[in-house]
């Protein structure tokens, strides 16, 4: 919004952001502007599929994060779009998205090439003891990076909090969920950014959106009950830098995984390189299946 703002400052061109963390009044008074078409551009999170927000001229609608919609979403913006052109952006297509791309429904373009000096992230899939996990912290501690560990439940937080607090002496540790205030998630996520924090441990919250150049280790706890996306857009959270990053996807000892995780796991060790995701978006089409493109399936 402020990119946007600043952009079009002297074009006089309006422009509101709307999510669910915006003031009743406000949105009410957001709501109503659309509707008349006093605002040229609005940009917000899944809010602007309410019902209540209504269009007066719809005529570009841009997805960035394609594969965070699902389908009642989507059949919600092919309400709002009848007569609109439509832009999805995603490093990981839904196998539904990429059919339809394959099978000429929707034109596809695909950004291959990647920024100059990056590196492409090293993954590995090793079961989760403390000995691989001490030395992967070390080893980016010791280089003045940060760290990442992804859990899939909160509740797993506050046991690997204990285990990583016994394992890496003198080290500030901090954690964040969906449950926690706006303000503390934001709070926390500075500290992080600022490097007064060397380790983060948190769900999937943190999939899309962050840029931390220092932050170029990354630990997936449980990572067989991960989707393929979240994987890949997990990994895409370290090597952000011309630093060589490393992803780790960590698996349970005490429970037997299924032969999709297994296909899963493979997938994300074995596609190596930078803009790897179309590759894996077809992996993902295989395992998965398109699905009925005109119904809910």
């Amino acid at each position: 919004y402020e990119t946007f703002s600043k952009r079009f400052k002297d074009d006089g061109i309006s422009i509101a952001h709307l999510s669910r963390l915006t003031k009743d009044k406000e949105r009410k008074n957001i709501s109503s502007k659309l509707k008349d078409g006093h605002i040229d551009i609005v940009i917000g999170t899944h809010s602007l599929l309410s019902n209540k927000i209504l269009f007066k001229n719809l005529c570009l609608v841009i997805i960035d994060e394609e594969q965070r919609f699902g389908v009642t979403q989507k059949e919600r913006l092919k309400n709002l779009i009848a007569n609109s052109h439509i832009l999805t952006l995603t490093a990981t297509p839904i196998p539904r998205t990429l059919h339809m791309a394959l099978s000429g429904i929707r034109d596809l373009s695909i950004i291959a090439s990647a920024p100059q000096e990056r590196l492409p992230v090293r993954s590995f899939v090793t079961p989760f003891n403390d000995f691989n996990v001490k030395e992967g912290i070390n080893r980016e501690l010791h280089r003045g990076g940060q760290v990442y560990f992804i859990v899939p439940r909160i509740r797993d937080i506050k046991d690997l909090h204990d285990k990583i607090s016994l394992l890496i002496a003198d080290t500030s540790i901090s954690s964040v969920h969906g449950r926690m205030r706006p303000k503390e998630i934001e709070n926390t996520m500075m500290d992080f950014y600022e490097g007064n924090c060397n380790i983060l441990i948190a769900t999937s919250i943190i999939e899309n959106g962050l840029d931390i150049p220092n932050a170029n280790t990354i630990f997936i706890f449980n990572a067989d009950m991960f989707g393929l996306g979240q994987l890949y857009q997990l990994k895409g959270r370290v090597g952000r830098s011309n630093k060589r990053a490393y992803a780790y996807y960590l698996l349970s000892n005490n429970r037997e995984m299924s032969s999709s995780a297994e296909k899963r796991l493979y997938a994300i060790q074995s596609i190596e390189g930078l803009g790897a995701g179309f590759s894996l978006a077809a992996h993902d089409l295989d395992i998965r299946g398109a699905g009925n493109l005109l119904g809910d399936e």
